[in-house]
């Protein structure tokens, strides 16, 4: 039981990847489930073993992204830090360094940042991606107030806006590196402009 668990695992991961591949290069709306099986190498009963259609996949990607993000993010909260800002800091850097190391992550990314409109059936799960952005903000919205608390910020500050400030910058710099990686160092670059961001805030 427990290889057929896994065997299925495996090919639920083969049809995400696929899918990343043939969504950027045809679009979700005319990539075909027919397509994403034969780059998969499974049949189209395989697919749908796990997913309804081809919008249940798209939707499959984003949460593959987001899930992961979240959890790193509220995993660093559950530990105690002398100085959150940092921690936030070093988390930055991290969650940047990463997507140059995996390959299908960076895919997907590029996929949501630079090649999808939500146009047409896509609409439909415009909503839900904006939900989970406001996750994002209220997760970093945590580490500024554990630094206001800790006596690290002015009491007055904002800490919703500093939370969407990092995502804006975070956004920038993935854009930057997804439009052209091969002449984005990220490796050199991020910690370079993470650090530039946060050390006006360090005390």
């Amino acid at each position: 039981m427990r290889r057929t668990k896994e065997d299925a695992e495996l090919t639920k991961q083969a049809i995400l990847n696929a899918a990343v591949e043939v969504f950027s290069e045809r679009g979700v709306a005319k990539a075909s489930l027919e397509e994403i099986a034969r780059k998969a190498q499974v049949t189209r009963g395989a697919i749908y073993w796990h997913f309804e259609n081809k919008l249940q996949i798209f939707d499959a990607l984003y949460q593959n992204l987001h899930t992961p993000f979240i959890s790193r993010i509220l995993e660093g909260l559950e530990v105690e830090h002398p100085n959150p800002v940092g921690q936030l800091q070093e988390l930055c850097t991290e969650l940047l360094l990463e997507v140059d190391e995996n390959e299908i992550r960076r895919k997907a990314l590029t996929l949501f940042l630079l090649k999808c409109d939500y146009g047409c059936e896509l609409k439909s799960y415009r909503e839900k991606h904006v939900e989970a952005k406001f996750e994002k903000k209220a997760a970093f919205s945590i580490y500024f107030n554990q630094a206001i608390e800790a006596g690290h910020l002015p009491a007055d500050t904002d800490p919703d806006v500093l939370a969407l400030s990092v995502i804006c910058y975070l956004r920038g710099i993935l854009m930057e590196y997804l439009e052209a990686p091969d002449t984005f160092n990220i490796k050199k670059n991020a910690p370079k402009l993470i650090h530039s961001f946060f050390k006006n805030l360090m005390t």
